[in-house]
């Protein structure tokens, strides 16, 4: 079935069509908990004690057997049933075989037979008064069930400040905008202004960390209760002394030419799982919308190391960590060597 966006699922929550079988899948948790609620909210609230099934993967007692039949009871006084699985993900990757029993049968990435089978043959006939709804942050769409709910459930990606779950290429003034915006507008809901400066610092220290900003947020709006306005020195108290791991700390000392220190940051956001092309990305939005504003004698130099580096990690051309610091030494040079 084709993807849908969270506007998507609320219109048809709202014409009472809904699709049969959600998958919410992403890394924005608060996104998908406010779309489960609302595709709960299909049922009256007198009937949800009846008709509402809310289920933790990994749970004691919650198998794909037991999703399945809760999805297939009838609505008692009613015409909806909901049942949401949390978590979902730690259900949806079941153990390969070893490669020596699967041989046995011909195939290496066989798959054993297993009470997911259950859960696989549901998503493929649906029982129509019911709508189940998982909600994972990660999924396999090489196994069987993966590529069944790919195939026939209504697949809606949360993945917060990015496109995917591992993006090869960031915008990253498209995603401070967007961030940003996502502040001033929790902030102007709970009756509040926010400073320009505030709402931009929160936006970049998240990078593109969507559980960082909330976080933050969160933390922030809590700090000023009963404030008119939130500050810039608001949100310094708050998020600066937030995370040990700064996103923009590598691009700072890069700036200052401080080679050592853009190395450990470097170091601290590899360890972290930085992909590498995100760092990349973001080292070219540092040249290009910062460098040249402040030093663009420097620019030139660093676009021929950026290009280099793009073309060797698109080549398999060395390590990719190796790469990075590579770029991060000749990007704090005062001169070329």
């Amino acid at each position: 079935m084709p993807q849908a966006s969270p506007a998507d699922v609320r219109a048809a929550i709202a014409k009472r069509a809904p699709a049969p079988v959600y998958l919410l899948l992403g890394d924005d948790e608060a996104e998908m908990s406010h779309l489960a609620a609302d595709v709960m909210s299909l049922v009256e609230d007198e009937l949800r004690a009846f008709n509402v099934d809310r289920l933790y993967a990994g749970d004691k007692g919650t198998s794909p057997s037991t999703v399945v039949e809760a999805a297939r009871m009838l609505p008692m006084m009613g015409d909806r049933r909901v049942v949401v699985v949390l978590r979902a993900e730690r259900l949806l990757k079941p153990k390969r075989r070893k490669q020596a029993e699967a041989a046995e049968d011909g195939g290496e990435d066989a798959e054993p037979p297993s009470d997911l089978d259950t859960l696989t043959d549901y998503v493929q006939s649906p029982v129509p008064s019911t709508t189940l709804v998982l909600v994972s942050s990660d999924l396999d769409k090489t196994r069987k069930i993966g590529k069944t709910l790919v195939k026939h459930a209504t697949v809606v990606e949360c993945w917060g400040l990015k496109n995917e779950k591992n993006p090869r290429f960031v915008d990253f003034r498209a995603t401070a905008r967007r961030a940003e915006e996502m502040v001033r507008r929790a902030v102007a809901e709970s009756g509040q202004q926010i400073e320009p400066a505030a709402a931009r610092l929160v936006a970049e220290r998240a990078g593109i960390d969507i559980v960082r900003l909330r976080g933050d947020l969160d933390r922030l709006m809590l700090y000023t209760v009963g404030k008119p306005k939130i500050t810039l020195a608001d949100a310094q108290d708050i998020v600066s002394a937030e995370a040990a791991q700064d996103d923009w700390a590598v691009t700072n000392a890069i700036q200052q030419r401080n080679a050592g220190e853009a190395l450990r940051q470097l170091s601290l956001a590899m360890e972290a799982g930085a992909v590498p092309y995100m760092i990349l990305g973001q080292l070219g939005w540092f040249v290009r919308d910062k460098l040249s504003a402040v030093d663009p004698r420097r620019v030139p130099r660093a676009v021929d190391a950026l290009f280099r580096a793009d073309q060797d990690l698109k080549s398999s051309g060395g390590d990719p960590r190796v790469l990075l610091e590579r770029l991060v030494i000749e990007l704090c040079e005062r001169e070329r060597r």
